[in-house]
């Protein structure tokens, strides 16, 4: 835990910058230095000591770097700040006969691992018949700096005001054929085929049109695709999922006595975005969030605000063009991400509640295989980071004897493989639990 001011403690973080380190530090510098994988491309280290509050080894710690998924520890704490103990899941009124609803941006609605039926089970139930209301999606479907061409991938689906199913249509074989989820999508299919070595699904570019290729069907076969959503999508969706009809309303402002039903528990949320790294859940976290600070969809002026009022104390400013990290527009420092992570830790105010949020190395999440336990149990706790010719980790490491460190080790512009970089700062990080 923090130990001293939190303004002095960002008052000296200003002070620190480029390549420096103590005698004591030296033995870590040569790994580094001498690194045949690190100095082949361009990198940033650094380390601060949350026993002494003082930050004990930096290099190159004042350089902008892509962060790719470490803008997700950006997204966790704004979900922290604007997001109360659950997400909103729906905003309603009911008038008469009618129950009017709008979106809050909620991911979990119908979502494989997260929805707990609550909004669901309202809308399916109700006596009452059912109207929706779009709403303007103010900062579009995709972010600044993202690849056009990734559309048709699972990772980059659209953001919207009422996601439904995760915005994925789920695939699988059955006896020859590929059967859709939700069934909506099997029409979808088109009978041109392409031709390809093993059997591959593909979406036209603008439509939701899904193509087979021409190869044999595996019977295990299984993909998740990414479909255009839209309101009247939306609409056909919900009304073929609850067996009733849902009607489309113009658009019209909420009333001052609309209610909010509640869904899924904030944190299982949260913990579901950074273990795994998921993407649509950070971006549909940030609708969320926006919506609750203005009632509306502005991400980009939640960006902004959040800017304002607690990134600009960090030495090194930042740019953050997305809540995922897709974009390559996204712009830190280590020094940033340090001053981020001794932020996030004021926030909760509890070592092991913050250390839940991140992937634990060698247990779960995005670092499972990537750290090996000792028998007292994970040394490490951190996001990762990958993009084409990005790797990093941001996040907390205990060491054999005792030692609590924040970190944050950026690489960017490689041409080896990822692997390649992760193995070796994974070494590097391993390397300083043995010996500090």
């Amino acid at each position: 835990m923090l130990r001293i001011p939190y303004i002095v403690l960002l008052a000296f973080l200003s002070l620190w910058s480029g390549n420096s380190f103590g005698q004591e530090f030296e033995a870590l510098d040569k790994e580094l230095v001498q690194s045949s994988i690190l100095n082949k491309h361009y990198y940033g280290f650094n380390l601060y000591d949350l026993d002494s509050n003082r930050m004990v080894y930096g290099r190159n710690a004042d350089r902008y770097f892509t962060p790719a998924s470490n803008t997700k520890v950006f997204t966790l704490f704004t979900a922290l700040k604007h997001i109360g103990d659950s997400i909103p899941g729906i905003e309603y009124v009911e008038r008469g006969d009618s129950l009017i609803f709008w979106g809050t941006g909620d991911p979990t609605f119908l979502h494989p691992k997260l929805d707990n039926r609550r909004v669901y089970d309202f809308l399916k139930y109700s006596d009452k018949t059912l109207y929706y209301v779009p709403q303007d999606n103010v900062d579009g479907s995709y972010r600044n700096g993202w690849a056009i061409e990734d559309y048709k991938y699972d990772y980059q689906t659209d953001i919207v005001p009422f996601p439904i199913y995760g915005n994925l249509v789920y695939f699988r074989s059955d006896e020859g054929r590929i059967k859709a989820m939700p069934s909506y999508f099997e029409h979808a299919l088109a009978m041109r085929k392409f031709s390809t070595r093993h059997f591959a699904i593909d979406r036209q570019i603008g439509s939701n049109v899904f193509e087979l290729s021409n190869a044999n069907i595996p019977k295990s076969y299984r993909t998740r695709k990414p479909f255009l959503w839209s309101d009247s999508l939306f609409v056909q969706l919900l009304s073929d999922t609850l067996g009733r009809e849902v009607v489309l309303l113009p658009p019209y402002l909420r009333p001052d006595d609309v209610k909010t039903l509640y869904s899924v528990p904030k944190n299982r949320v949260l913990r579901e975005m950074m273990l795994p790294s998921d993407n649509f859940l950070a971006e549909h976290l940030t609708m969320v969030a926006a919506h609750q600070r203005f009632h509306a969809f502005l991400t980009d002026s939640l960006r902004y605000e959040m800017n304002e009022q607690y990134y600009a104390q960090f030495n090194d400013s930042i740019r953050l063009f997305d809540g995922s990290g897709l974009s390559t527009y996204n712009k830190v420092t280590p020094n940033s991400m340090i001053s981020l992570l001794l932020t996030l830790e004021k926030e909760i105010g509890d070592e092991y509640l913050l250390r839940m949020f991140f992937p634990a190395g060698g247990v779960d999440g995005t670092l499972k295989r990537t750290y090996t336990v000792d028998k007292s149990g994970p040394y490490v706790w951190a996001k990762t980071g990958t993009l084409s010719s990005v790797y990093c980790q941001s996040g907390c490491l205990l060491t054999k004897s005792g030692r609590r460190f924040a970190f944050s080790f950026l690489n960017n512009n490689f041409v080896l493989p990822a692997s390649v970089v992760r193995r070796e700062l994974a070494r590097i990080v391993t390397y300083i639990h043995q010996n500090y």
